[in-house]
């Protein structure tokens, strides 16, 4: 069984800023939109090379999530007006549940099938996987004016966005060398190995348990007006992870410069409740 270990002062920091999203924009009447993203991740972790083509291109996996906005450019009531400001024609509260997952393996010029070492076959021997749960809000600048793109004035609108998740990490760790357990160290690369402490369990460079961390995000993407109530959006999101073991590996040696992260590029379909 897996130990559960949840961080709650997490947990309390992400509640802390939707409560503070939710007061902050009270002040402000919005409209609902939902929809839902789906599409490729590429997870950039202690697996592989730094900056190798190879590892960028291997360790893909997928994405998919249910996403919500504050719209702040109409009324709810029909009969009220709105003010137009800088904020609300150009900004939304993008609120999000997304689920990811990608196999793991390691590539590069160290696990080279030329390279005869018992180190590189059991770097070669060595995979995994990281599952992601992820809850949060971004803050979404629109180039353009909101209202003039729901208007269908134009066609295309491009944003940008930055804000915070809560995610909650499940990675899998496996070997196929030697006795094939991965309680064995002698299983996995020396290199790691002699640069744990033994006397502290919790320095160990594998983690196959179950966490919680936050996370940073930023986007940039664009809308396609489909009709006056639907858009498909496209989406390049990348998420900095505040912990160093989403993948299931967390060395300690000088070339770990850097936490996990990912970037993840989706499409979706966007539908407005409350506009008509």
């Amino acid at each position: 069984m897996q130990a559960i270990k949840l961080n709650y002062k997490h947990l309390i920091v992400v509640f802390v800023f939707f409560l503070g999203v939710e007061n902050g924009f009270c002040q402000f009447r919005f409209t609902n939109e939902i929809g839902a993203v789906v599409g490729p991740v590429a997870f950039q972790s202690d697996f592989g090379e730094r900056n190798d083509f190879e590892t960028n291109s291997g360790n893909t996996g997928f994405g998919i999530g249910l996403i919500h906005y504050m719209n702040f450019t109409y009324l709810k009531r029909a009969s009220s007006r709105t003010r137009r400001t800088f904020f609300n024609q150009h900004f939304k509260i993008r609120n999000e549940l997304s689920f990811n997952t990608t196999q793991l393996n390691h590539f590069g010029k160290w696990v080279d099938e030329a390279r005869r070492s018992e180190g590189a076959e059991k770097l070669r021997r060595h995979s995994g996987s990281a599952t992601n749960f992820n809850i949060g809000s971004q803050l979404e600048f629109h180039l353009k004016n909101i209202k003039e793109f729901e208007s269908m004035e134009f066609a295309i609108m491009p944003y940008i966005s930055l804000g915070l998740q809560y995610t909650i990490f499940s990675p899998t760790v496996e070997t196929s060398f030697g006795t094939g357990s991965i309680n064995d160290q002698n299983n996995f690369f020396d290199s790691w190995v002699n640069a744990t402490n033994p006397n502290f369990a919790e320095d160990s460079f594998l983690f196959d348990g179950i966490s919680s961390t936050l996370s940073v995000t930023g986007s940039v993407g664009a809308r396609y007006k489909l009709t006056i109530l639907s858009d498909l959006v496209f989406d390049l999101k990348w998420q900095y992870f505040l912990d160093d073991r989403v993948d299931g590996l967390n060395h300690n040696l000088a070339s770990n410069k850097s936490n996990d992260w990912l970037v993840w590029l989706n499409v979706g379909y966007v539908h407005y409740l409350d506009n008509n």
